[in-house]
């Protein structure tokens, strides 16, 4: 019934919730991971994973195990997410306790065999079975390999933009701005000039702003640096929100490609993204959907398919 190619909106909810599936260890029990160039420590000094099976407490004779706080651990990451790890396992095995003890008295009083009851069973049957079955799926289809191809790709299409470095002085006023700007003229060291009267943050290193492109600077400054034509060119006082710039263009370049390692957890997210949109078409493309309100079946059409909704009709 409906084109699904456009269902990124869904794809970042069950991402979220598929990434903590992915992991071998639960996020909200770990301890920060350690450098990346951190020398390896002795095998034997490596703390050995807990046993799953491992009974950590018992209730009226039931048990909850090493598995149950690691489940619910990534169940409840968010909850502890400003908890000192130390007192993690705590919470979680204090939550289970009581899951225990609360579901044993709600089966005491037969609120298990109601309907409302076996309605909301039935849903969250439903919705774990949905995060399993994304979960496997996303499994096998986000590696590095697959990771490498969308960078390949992402390289394969990036359009190199101008870019400039510079360097600025910021002051209060327009007198001021005049001042240095003369002072300049007169042979002064840009940098020595900027540690003595920026009142910038960046001052303690010569004014250096480093590069940037275009939409990430203040108009007005992004303007004046851009106008200056050659390396080593000084521009005229400029008013922003600021204050008063007085601008050096240092070098200009066009944008390199980012590496994968400064593409990080967006490259990844975007293949994540783009798997679940696959799976997810593949299967409402063998499913036979039907919705019997017209207005609601508009609107969910339109939720899928944003760019289309969007479109002047012709």
């Amino acid at each position: 019934m409906f084109d699904r190619s456009k269902r990124l909106a869904q794809a970042v909810s069950v991402v979220a919730l598929t990434l903590g599936g992915l992991t071998a260890i639960p996020a909200a029990m770990a301890q920060d991971a350690p450098a990346a160039d951190a020398p390896a420590a002795d095998a034997a000094a490596t703390p050995a994973q807990p046993d799953p099976n491992a009974v950590v407490a018992t209730v009226d004779g039931q048990t909850i195990t090493q598995a149950d706080v690691d489940f619910a651990a990534r169940d409840l990451s968010q909850d502890m997410a400003q908890m000192p790890v130390d007192q993690r396992q705590a919470y979680v095995v204090s939550v289970l306790i009581d899951m225990k003890l609360s579901s044993d008295a709600a089966r005491a009083e037969k609120l298990d065999q109601t309907d409302v009851f076996k309605q909301r069973l039935a849903y969250l049957d439903e919705q774990a079975l949905r995060s399993a079955y994304y979960i496997e799926k996303l499994a096998t289809m986000v590696t590095p390999d697959t990771v490498k191809a969308k960078y390949d790709e992402f390289a394969a299409q990036f359009v190199p933009e101008d870019q400039v470095r510079a360097s600025h002085i910021l002051v209060k006023t327009e007198d001021e701005a005049k001042a240095v700007e003369k002072e300049l003229a007169d042979g002064a060291d840009f940098a020595e000039v900027a540690k003595a009267k920026s009142i910038d943050p960046g001052a303690a290193n010569g004014g250096d702003l480093g590069f940037f492109g275009k939409g990430q600077m203040v108009p007005e400054f992004e303007k004046a640096a851009f106008a200056l034509g050659e390396v080593g060119a000084v521009s005229e006082p400029v008013k922003s929100q600021f204050g008063w710039h007085v601008i050096k263009l240092t070098e200009k370049r066009k944008s390199p490609v980012p590496t994968m390692d400064q593409m990080g957890q967006k490259l990844q997210q975007q293949v994540v993204n783009d798997a679940f949109i696959k799976i997810s078409n593949d299967l409402h493309d063998k499913a036979k959907i039907e919705i019997a309100d017209k207005d609601l079946a508009a609107k969910i059409d339109a939720q899928m398919n944003p760019q289309a909704a969007a479109a002047p009709a012709n």
